[in-house]
């Protein structure tokens, strides 16, 4: 198992083109379902979860090519996939949560699914109820059997009003995975309190590529038209607005200069709006963002919210920058109530942080002390190589399997921006032959 070791004290300091958007490519490669032609996609990222997608396709009978950045997906015929029912099993669809998006193009091409309840990062209770109301609403009659999510209505979806909102905002993937399933229904669906988030924009670009007939796209709702059927097509991916925000984040907490290209400075209006109050000097162009930091930042308030509000995504690395900051920091999170695992390993660290229900308190410190920590997650993961970066001292991120599941070659990237950190092979402990 891998550990990435980071030795603090560097500043970061260049240029890097964003990689392709993990959020937004892995549910354009499940609307490959939605046709038997071929569907394109340009700018994929390598990641352990769009690998993982994949293979989940792969058991759907779905052909890949991948070559450069450049992946060719093309699904099996409706009457294959009718005659030879496939499932998306557990080992894989318990490893990433995005994988229920294929649930729906699937009962809406074939007329049946058998997926199993999805996994991913340890964020607290992330019900599927959502996804399961929007798509019995038009008809699919989800179930749940011995873990999976099992549908086999054998006839075409029917348009429907429907609402998709809960008590943490409207759900992404349960949007996605409505969205595609209403393209092939009959009639109109309207849905009612929609994600807004650039990755859901691009999927609708796509579907309308596709040969859908939607409208309301980037508002809270959308309407969409069934089709008979839909065609191949092809698109470059979305700079990935998360790990541009990450790199952004490490600038300002090293007190460094950084500019990211290939991503929309829209999508991150709210983290460099959240930078600039705390000190750092931001600048933007049409397609570029810099940040740029001389002293130590302030301390700055932020709460979570569904897009264009501050992401989820981002709120374990503006904690960490929080921990070095000058001043008292309340951060509060709406979208998962207990997304916290990063605290304990921040407070390994010498963070001063107090958790109190959905909310964190961080009282900066002038400097972090390096030790080894635990990633328990993608994106805490990420904070915990940015503590590294100003941590005096060493630090070992362990299970950084997590992080190559939506960073692509983190330690490389970031060695590219001046930082002083390398991936290290974990000695492995055989218990059959323990090295006393």
């Amino acid at each position: 198992m891998d550990r990435l070791v980071v030795n603090g004290g560097a500043r970061l300091e260049g240029r890097l083109t964003a990689s392709g958007s993990k959020n937004a490519v892995l549910p354009l490669m499940a609307a490959a379902l939605l046709t038997d032609e071929p569907v394109v996609l340009h700018r994929v990222p390598a990641l352990r979860d769009v690998t993982t997608m994949g293979l989940i396709l792969k058991q759907l009978g779905v052909e890949l090519q991948a070559e450069d950045g450049t992946l060719v997906l093309q699904a099996a015929s409706t009457e294959s996939l009718r005659d030879e029912p496939r499932e998306a099993s557990y080992d894989l669809v318990s490893t990433m949560r995005a994988s229920v998006c294929v649930l729906g193009p699937l009962v809406a091409r074939v007329g049946q699914a058998r997926v199993s309840l999805p996994g991913g990062c340890v964020l607290g209770v992330r019900p599927v109820d959502m996804h399961m109301k929007g798509l019995n609403a038009l008809g699919a009659r989800i179930e749940v059997d011995g873990g999976y999510l099992v549908s086999d209505v054998g006839r075409r979806l029917q348009g429907s009003r429907l609402f998709l909102g809960s008590t943490f905002g409207s759900s992404v993937l349960a949007t996605a995975n409505v969205l595609m399933a209403a393209t092939l229904a009959e009639g109109t669906t309207r849905i009612t309190s929609a994600a807004m988030e650039p990755e859901i924009v691009q999927l609708v670009t796509l579907l309308q590529s596709m040969g859908a007939r939607i409208t309301g796209i980037g508002g809270p709702e959308l309407l969409v038209e069934g089709v008979e059927r839909l065609s191949g097509t092809e698109m470059t991916t979305q700079g990935d607005r998360i790990e541009a925000g990450t790199f952004l984040i490490g600038a300002a907490m090293t007190r460094g200069d950084v500019t990211i290209d290939g991503v929309d400075p829209s999508h991150l209006a709210a983290v460099t709006d959240t930078l600039g109050q705390a000190g750092a000097e931001v600048t933007c162009g049409d397609d570029w963002i810099r940040v740029q930091a001389d002293r130590r930042l302030e301390s700055t308030d932020v709460t979570t919210l569904p897009y264009p509000g501050f992401p989820t995504d981002l709120q374990a690395q503006h904690m960490t920058a929080m921990a070095v900051a000058r001043g008292l920091s309340v951060i509060t999170e709406r979208i998962f109530p207990d997304r916290f695992m990063h605290v304990a390993e921040l407070l390994r660290l010498g963070a001063d942080i107090r958790k109190e229900g959905n909310q964190a308190i961080v009282s900066g410190c002038e400097r972090l002390s390096g030790a080894p920590v635990m990633a328990s997650d993608l994106r805490a993961s990420a904070a915990l190589v940015l503590a590294g970066l100003v941590a005096e001292g060493q630090t070992e991120v362990r299970r950084v399997y997590h992080i190559d599941r939506g960073y692509e070659r983190i330690d490389a990237r970031m060695a590219a921006l001046g930082a002083e950190i390398r991936r290290e092979k974990q000695p492995h402990l055989d218990p059959q032959r323990p090295d006393w």
